[in-house]
C-alpha cells in the first residue's frame, strides 16, 4: 500500500475529549473517528488491525472445534421475557419498536437467541457437545461512554456458547475455551492474567476474566506469582485472622469528635491511624437494616457483602432516616457498641484492640474499644477488598495488586437459560435432559485499545507484531527529486510484497521529519529508510519500532532480517 493512496490523516495535537493513551493515539494515528458519543468509525488503518485480531480469534476458535454462525443483532423482546432479563437488564438495553409496535432490542449479548437455536436444532445427546460462535456488533447503552473504544456503546465482540448433556461435559467445554483464549492472547503478543471473577448479570456458577495488564486499566486484580493465584479484586478472598483476641490496655471512653463523619476526619481529630479505627456501615437487609463493620483503612466489597444471608441484593446503603432510627445519630457516627441490629464483622477486625468506633450519638465516638469486654468476640466474614501484602487464600504467598483491562470472559452458565427457555435433548435413556451451557466472550475492539495501553511510548503506538497493520514501512527520502531513491524504493517495495510482506511505502512529498514521526505514531514494527546518502554507501537504514537507534545494513541483510523476524513472529 502506498501512503499517498491510503487516505490516512494523522494529527500532531491531542484531541481535547480523549482521556487515556489508547484513545488519544487511535485518534491521532487515524485508526478511528468519532461519530457520536460512544460510536466510532474504524478507518482503513484501524480496520486492518481489527481484522488481524479477528483472524487470530477465528483460527483458535475453529481449532478448538467451535462452529461459526451469525445471529441477528436485533432481537425480539419475547426471548428476553422468557429468560426474565427484559425487565432485569436495565437501561443498558437499547429497546425499540418496529412499525407494528412490537418490542425489540439491539443485542448486547446473545444468550437468549442461541438458546432458542439450540432448542430448535438439538434433539439428542448424540449431537453434543457443540459450541457455536460469532463475531458481531453489539450495543450497550452506557450511561457515560468514555476511554474511546474501551468503553464504547457499540463494539465488536466474539461470543461463543457451548451446549453439553451434563456438568462433566460443560467442564470439558469450558476447559477447551480456557485453552483457546490463552492461545489467542499469547499469539497476539499481550501480557495478560487470567483471574477468577463474579458472573454479574450474565449469571452462572463459575467465571474467569482475561485481563491485559496496563496501568490505565479500569479493573484491579490481585495475583501472586508464588502459587499462581489470580482473581478480580471483586472476588479475591481474604482469610480469617488466627490467634487470640489481643488484651485491652485502655479503658472505654466516649470522646467528642465534632464534624468527624469520615475516617480521615476522625484520624485528624484524635491523632490515630485509620487501621486503629472501625467503621460501621448500615445497609438494607432482607428483614430490616444490617450493620457491616470493617477496619477504617479497608474498603467494603459490595459483591461479597450482598452475598451474605440477610443482606439485601443489590447492596444498598440505608437511608439517613433509617440510620437515625437504629443508631440515634446521623451517618458517620454509627458504631457497634449497644447497636441492636445484626452486625457482620470483617475478618480483619478480629485482632483489633483499643480501637475507635462510632458512639451512636452525634459528634461522638468511643475510644479504647475491645472485643471480649465491650463487644462480644466476633464471628467474622469476608467483607473487604484485598490489599497488597495480604496472604493468598492458599497461604503460599502474598498478593500483588495490578490494573487490568478486561478483554475476555468465560462463564459456566449451567442451566440458567436452558431451563428458563425449555432447551432440552433426549439423554441415553430417552428422557429429556436440560442442556448445560457455557458462554465465552472476547472484546475484539477492546483488544486493540488494550494493546495500545500496554504497548506505546511518547512517540506513538508500538504494535505487537501479530496485530500490526503492516509489517514494514519504507520511508523514501526525497523520492520525488531523486531517481535513484525512487527506483530503489519501488524495487524494494515490489520485492517485499511479492515475498508476502505487508508493506506501506511512504511515497509522500513530505519532509523526512514528518515521515519519521508518522511511522513512529502508527507503530509499524520495521522501518527501512531509503535515501541518497544510504544508497551511496551501499546500505539501507533499518530500525525496529521498539529500538532506540537505527542501524545501517546492506540490502540483503535487511531482507534476511525481515524474513527471520517477521516470519518467526
Amino acid at each position: 500500500m502506498r501512503f499517498s493512496e491510503f487516505g490516512l490523516t494523522t494529527h500532531k495535537e491531542v484531541p481535547a475529549d480523549a482521556e487515556i493513551v489508547s484513545h488519544k493515539l487511535m485518534l491521532r494515528a487515524g485508526l478511528i473517528r468519532r461519530l457520536a458519543s460512544g460510536l466510532f468509525t474504524w478507518m482503513p488503518l484501524g480496520l486492518r488491525v481489527l481484522r488481524k485480531v479477528e483472524a487470530v480469534v477465528r483460527e483458535e476458535m475453529n481449532r478448538a472445534g467451535a462452529l461459526e454462525l451469525l445471529m441477528p443483532a436485533v432481537q425480539p423482546a419475547e426471548l428476553w421475557q422468557e429468560s426474565g432479563r427484559w425487565d432485569q437488564y436495565g437501561p443498558l438495553l437499547l429497546r425499540m419498536n418496529d412499525r407494528h409496535d412490537r418490542d425489540y432490542c439491539f443485542g448486547p449479548t446473545h444468550e437468549e437467541v442461541i438458546t432458542d437455536i439450540a432448542r430448535k436444532e438439538l434433539r439428542s445427546y448424540k449431537q453434543l457437545p457443540v459450541n457455536f460462535y460469532q463475531i458481531q456488533t453489539k450495543f450497550r447503552d452506557e450511561i457515560r461512554p468514555r476511554f474511546g473504544i474501551l468503553r464504547a456503546r457499540e463494539f465488536i465482540m466474539k461470543d461463543a456458547y457451548s451446549f453439553d448433556i451434563d456438568q462433566a461435559g460443560l467442564d470439558a467445554s469450558y476447559a477447551r475455551m480456557h485453552a483457546a483464549y490463552t492461545a489467542i492472547f499469547e499469539r497476539l503478543g499481550l501480557t495478560f492474567r487470567i483471574v477468577d471473577a463474579d458472573s454479574g448479570e450474565i449469571g452462572g456458577s463459575r467465571s474467569q476474566e482475561f485481563h491485559v495488564l496496563a496501568d490505565t486499566g479500569e479493573d484491579a486484580i490481585a495475583y501472586s506469582d508464588e502459587d499462581n493465584y489470580a482473581s478480580n479484586i471483586e472476588t479475591a478472598a481474604t482469610m480469617p485472622v488466627g490467634g487470640n483476641i489481643p488484651d485491652a490496655t485502655r479503658e472505654l471512653e466516649k470522646v467528642a469528635t465534632p464534624g468527624a463523619r469520615t475516617i480521615d476526619a476522625l484520624c485528624d481529630s484524635l491523632g490515630v491511624s485509620a487501621e486503629q479505627t472501625l467503621k460501621t456501615l448500615i445497609v438494607d437487609g432482607t428483614d430490616g437494616p444490617v450493620a457491616l463493620a470493617l477496619r477504617g483503612d479497608h474498603e467494603l466489597n459490595a459483591v461479597k457483602a450482598q452475598k451474605i444471608p440477610g443482606v439485601a441484593t443489590p447492596l444498598t446503603m440505608a437511608s439517613p432516616e433509617t440510620i437515625a432510627k437504629v443508631t440515634g445519630c446521623g451517618p458517620g457516627f454509627a458504631g457497634p457498641v449497644g447497636l441492636n441490629i445484626p452486625i457482620f464483622y470483617d475478618h480483619a477486625t478480629a485482632n483489633m484492640a483499643d480501637f475507635v468506633c462510632g458512639g451512636n450519638e452525634p459528634d461522638m465516638h468511643y475510644a479504647g474499644v475491645n472485643f471480649g469486654r465491650d463487644l462480644d468476640a466476633p464471628e467474622t466474614v469476608d467483607l473487604r477488598n484485598v490489599v497488597a501484602g495480604d496472604p493468598t487464600p492458599g497461604g503460599n504467598g502474598t498478593l500483588t495488586i495490578a490494573r487490568g483491562i478486561e478483554v475476555g470472559h468465560i462463564f459456566q452458565l449451567g442451566t440458567k437459560y436452558s431451563e428458563a427457555m425449555n432447551a432440552t435433548v433426549q439423554d441415553p435413556d430417552g428422557k429429556n435432559q436440560v442442556l448445560s451451557m457455557g458462554c465465552y466472550g472476547i472484546g475484539i475492539t477492546r483488544i486493540v485499545g488494550a494493546a495500545i495501553e500496554q504497548n506505546h511510548d511518547d512517540a506513538g503506538i508500538i504494535w505487537p507484531a501479530p496485530m500490526a497493520p503492516f509489517d514494514v514501512v519504507l520511508v523514501a527520502i526525497d523520492m520525488h527529486r531523486s531517481e535513484a531513491v525512487h527506483a530503489a524504493a519501488e524495487a524494494l517495495y515490489d520485492e517485499l510484497r511479492n515475498e508476502g510482506f505487508e508493506v506501506l511505502l511512504d511515497d509522500r512529498n513530505a519532509r523526512p521529519g514528518v515521515k519519521f514521526a508518522d511511522a513512529e505514531l502508527i507503530g509499524i514494527p520495521h522501518r527501512v529508510v531509503i535515501s541518497d546518502r544510504s544508497l551511496a554507501a551501499g546500505e539501507l537504514e533499518y530500525r525496529h519500532r521498539s529500538d532506540s537507534k537505527s542501524r545501517n545494513l546492506k540490502r540483503e541483510e535487511v531482507l534476511k532480517l525481515l524474513h527471520e523476524t517477521v516470519v518467526s513472529s
